[in-house]
């Protein structure tokens, strides 16, 4: 199952993400099977991060919030999330980046 994670920062992020960032990483790195994208998100290049996304391939809606649920960010900080099931357009061509 492919699914888009969306979070949301909240006023305590930034020191989170201070505190943090190489626990995150390396969580990330650790989930890279099933978290297979991740990045922060800004309004403008170079901006404060206003949230992330993952792109997630699990077998369940379930495993994707545990994975959540585990990443040293929102242990942290249980900043709002949405899972949402991504239909990639044009399936028969790769997604690279």
């Amino acid at each position: 199952m492919r699914l888009v994670a969306l979070f949301d920062d909240t006023p305590a992020m930034p020191d989170v993400r201070a505190r943090l960032e190489p626990a995150h990483l390396e969580y990330l790195r650790q989930k890279v099977g099933e978290i297979v994208l991740a990045g922060g998100l800004r309004e403008v290049p170079g901006g404060s991060y206003v949230g992330g996304l993952w792109i997630l391939e699990v077998p369940s809606k379930e495993r994707a919030h545990e994975l959540v649920r585990n990443d040293p960010y929102f242990q942290a900080e249980a900043r709002p999330y949405r899972l949402l099931v991504w239909g990639k357009a044009l399936p028969d061509l790769p997604a690279v980046l």
